[in-house]
């Protein structure tokens, strides 16, 4: 959605009384200043999402996603194998998220620093 558009939307809540004088000069403000909107964090987590090279048993899938949200990726092993175990559902999502997220790329070294 263009500022523009937000700014229309904005007007019109603001002129069925939904926004109050106040909160329709910070959204304005905001929108304004280019501010991301609440959405955008969590975009920006779906697409930085990527299987890990370090902590995987298959694909690397559950080490990605204990990466972008905080959880231990044995919690989301345990999350896949539950769904597994009712109708394999968690089969289906683990196979498409391999085929479809992409790997994380090789770290490589800095230039001076040992390699363990």
């Amino acid at each position: 959605m263009s500022d523009a558009d937000d700014l229309a939307q904005l007007a019109e809540l603001h002129a069925r009384g939904q926004l109050s004088d106040e909160e329709f000069a910070r959204a304005k403000a905001r929108v304004l200043s280019g501010a991301p909107t609440a959405a955008a964090p969590f975009v920006e987590r779906v697409n930085s999402l990527r299987r890990s090279r370090e902590d995987r048993w298959l694909g690397g899938v559950c080490g990605g996603l204990a990466e972008i949200t905080g959880l231990a990726a044995w919690i989301w092993r345990l999350i896949a194998v539950l769904l597994m175990l009712f109708g394999g559902t968690g089969l289906l999502l683990y196979v498409l998220l391999w085929v479809f997220v992409p790997e994380a790329p090789v770290r490589t070294p800095v230039s001076g620093a040992p390699v363990h």
